[in-house]
């Protein structure tokens, strides 16, 4: 599904723990490291996108995280045209997103890369609120930033304000996961 302009509707996420660090997981099978995100389907709104992308992603459901915040409005990036699939080519430019940021809620080991069929990571870890974005593939990097600049209040709100369900979640770190392992 593109829009007019030719992108595609997703959301992202940025799920911190009590420490503020955030969610980093390694794509599987490559040396490339990201948040969670994925396409909006039809009918769905990006919150609904964005619980259904956190299960497949990374096995949390909605009891185990707390919305923050989330961008005012789309954040874009263009994909180059060597990643775009030629059947794609000309009428495909890049993604639309909504960024979502989550507190985590549960605990570390509420995490599982292999709740799906599909895993689409197969390591994970804590890193900084301001996780290094030459580490982010280069065309993503402004997004990144962006939503990393937009959503940051929230974190200050949270830690004064402390809203909604229980607080705090464990701080270590998954370093990885092998193939056909989980984070249980």
């Amino acid at each position: 599904m593109l829009d007019r302009e030719g992108y595609r509707p997703n959301v992202g996420i940025i799920l911190c723990n009590a420490k503020n660090e955030v969610f980093w997981g390694k794509r599987i099978r490559e040396h490339s490291w990201q948040f969670p995100q994925g396409g909006i389907k039809r009918g769905e709104s990006p919150e609904e996108a964005m619980y259904r992308e956190l299960y497949e992603e990374v096995g949390l459901r909605p009891e185990h995280v707390r919305i923050l915040g989330r961008t005012k409005g789309w954040l874009r990036y263009e994909v180059p045209t060597q990643w775009i699939k030629r059947e794609w080519r000309g009428s495909y430019k890049g993604q639309k997103q909504i960024w979502f940021l989550l507190r985590l809620v549960g605990r570390d080991n509420d995490v599982s890369l292999r709740a799906t069929s599909k895993p689409e990571f197969d390591a994970w870890r804590w890193n900084d609120y301001w996780v290094p974005l030459d580490a982010v593939i280069e065309f993503k990097r402004g997004v990144y930033d962006q939503a990393l600049k937009e959503l940051v209040r929230f974190l200050e709100t949270d830690r004064h304000g402390g809203r909604g369900r229980r607080a705090g979640a464990s701080s270590v770190a998954v370093a990885s996961v092998g193939e056909g392992e989980s984070c249980e």
